[in-house]
C-alpha cells in the first residue's frame, strides 16, 4: 500500500471521526442543558482553554520540527553534492595510470546513490541500492588508497582521502536524517487531543437547535489538512511536499565526470 494512500485513510479517518465527535458533543451538551441549564457551562472556558492551547503547542512544535527537519535534509543533499564533486576532482593528484579505474568506479557510485532515493518509496529496492552504494564506497577507497601509495608527492594522501572519508559519512547522514521522525506516540497523542477539542467544540455548540456545518466542517476539514501537511513535511519523498528536484545536483555532478 503506498504512502499516499494510507496518508489519505489516516486524515479521511481522522475528518471523519472529529465529526462524528463533534456531533456527539453537541448531543450530549444538549441533554446536559435540558437537566441542568445554568450549570451545564460552569467552569468549562478554563478546561476547554488548557485543551486547546495543548493541541496548538503539540501542533507548532511538530510543525516547526518537520520543518526543521525538511531543511537539513534539502541542506544534506548539496553537502553530499559538494564532497562527490571535491573528491572526484582530487582524483587528477594520483598519478594518471590510476586515474581511469577511480573515474569510472565514481560514476558507478553516483549512478547508484542517484538510483536509490529514485526507487523511494519502495524501501527494499532502496536498500539493494544503498548496498550496493557501499561497496563501491569500499572499492573506491582501496583503490584511492593504492594509487595515494604510488604518487610521488604527499598531497595525494593528504588532500583526497580526507575528501573521500567525507563523501562517505555524508551517506550515513543522510540515512539518518531520512530515518528521523518524530516517535509515533505524538502523532497518536495530536490525534487524541483533536478528538478531544472536537468533543469540548461539540459541546460548546449545544446552545444553537440547529447544527453550524461551516464550524463544524471547518474546524474537522483545518485540523486534518494540517496534520497531513506536517506528515508531507516528515516525509519528503512520499507524498505531495517533495526535495526530489534538489537530486539535479547529483546530477549535475554525474554529468561533470567525463
Amino acid at each position: 500500500m503506498s504512502y499516499n494512500l494510507i496518508a489519505s485513510l489516516l486524515v479521511l479517518l481522522l475528518f471523519v471521526s472529529m465529526l462524528v465527535l463533534l456531533e456527539v458533543g453537541r448531543r450530549i451538551g444538549m441533554r446536559r442543558l435540558t437537566i441542568d441549564a445554568e450549570g451545564a457551562r460552569a467552569g468549562l472556558g478554563a478546561v476547554d482553554g488548557a485543551v486547546f492551547a495543548l493541541l496548538g503547542l503539540m501542533i507548532a512544535f511538530t510543525f516547526s520540527g518537520a520543518a526543521s527537519r525538511l531543511e537539513t535534509r534539502r541542506s544534506l543533499i548539496v553537502q553530499e553534492a559538494n564532497a562527490i564533486g571535491t573528491a572526484y576532482l582530487r582524483l587528477d593528484l594520483l598519478p594518471s595510470g590510476a586515474q581511469p579505474a577511480l573515474r569510472e568506479s565514481f560514476r558507478q557510485y553516483v549512478d547508484t546513490r542517484l538510483a536509490m532515493y529514485s526507487k523511494l518509496p519502495d524501501i527494499e529496492a532502496a536498500k539493494v541500492e544503498r548496498m550496493r552504494a557501499v561497496e563501491l564506497q569500499n572499492e573506491i577507497w582501496s583503490q584511492a588508497v593504492t594509487a595515494s601509495r604510488e604518487a610521488a608527492t604527499p598531497q595525494a594522501t593528504m588532500l583526497l582521502l580526507p575528501a573521500l572519508n567525507e563523501m562517505i559519512d555524508i551517506t550515513t547522514t543522510r540515512t539518518v536524517a531520512l530515518l528521523t521522525h518524530p516517535p509515533p506516540i505524538i502523532f497518536a497523542m495530536i490525534a487524541l487531543l483533536a478528538f478531544a477539542c472536537s468533543l469540548l467544540a461539540g459541546y460548546g455548540m449545544a446552545g444553537g437547535r440547529l447544527r453550524s456545518w461551516t464550524h463544524m466542517l471547518g474546524f474537522s476539514g483545518i485540523l486534518t489538512l494540517t496534520f497531513y501537511l506536517i506528515l508531507d513535511l516528515e516525509f519528503p519523498r512520499f507524498g505531495v511536499i517533495r526535495i526530489d528536484s534538489l537530486d539535479r545536483l547529483l546530477v549535475d555532478v554525474r554529468a561533470s565526470m567525463k
